[in-house]
């Protein structure tokens, strides 16, 4: 009996993943407009119904791998040592995550193209950055005593080194991974953070 809990997590688990890769490769494949509802879900073999039980729309079900990055990484800053910085946890909890998910993958590659040519997907991506930030800087106020405004702009040159050094990886340097160029990116702002 005490297995059926973390067995049906699981199962859950399992099916949010499915609808997510069904929708991102149909998506990619036929383009955001020309993919409805229900054929993501015949794709991951589960009813319309079912679909809304785990997301409110396509776009909803193509960010999902994003919003779980950034769900993983705010447990990863918030699990750092108290001794580090706040500059630092950050810089930290970046690695740690890059090392989990390892080089970007196809989806993650698709995910971003994506979300780069559709105005709703790209919306939403900003939203998300944006409730990141605010989370992000709400954890580093609390962390380093820090004022808010302070927070806010060192979680914001925080992310837009993360987007920016994404960009340059994806349109002009592949020639390093995307770890590397992403370390250099962050490193650059270690003079005005303390890192």
């Amino acid at each position: 009996m005490t297995s059926t809990p973390g067995l049906r997590e699981r199962k859950k688990a399992e099916t949010r993943q499915a609808v997510y890769k069904a929708a991102l490769h149909l998506i990619a494949e036929h383009g955001f407009d020309n993919v409805t509802v229900e054929a993501i879900a015949d794709v991951a073999n589960i009813s319309r119904r079912t679909f809304f039980n785990y997301f409110t729309d396509k776009a909803d079900a193509v960010m999902y791998g994003e919003e779980e990055r950034h769900r993983r990484l705010l447990e990863k800053f918030r699990a750092r040592p108290a001794s580090e910085s706040g500059w630092q946890a950050l810089r930290h909890a970046a690695e740690e995550l890059m090392e989990e998910y390892g080089e970007p993958d196809r989806e993650w590659v698709l995910r971003v193209r994506l979300a780069r040519r559709h105005p709703s997907l790209l919306a939403r991506q900003l939203a998300g950055t944006g409730a990141l930030e605010r989370e992000l800087a709400q954890d580093l106020a609390a962390r380093d005593g820090e004022e808010v405004l302070r927070a806010r702009v060192l979680a914001g040159a925080f992310l837009a080194a993360i987007r920016i050094a994404s960009a340059v990886w994806l349109e002009e340097d592949q020639s390093r991974g995307l770890t590397e160029t992403t370390m250099a990116a962050l490193a650059e702002l270690d003079p005005a953070f303390g890192g």
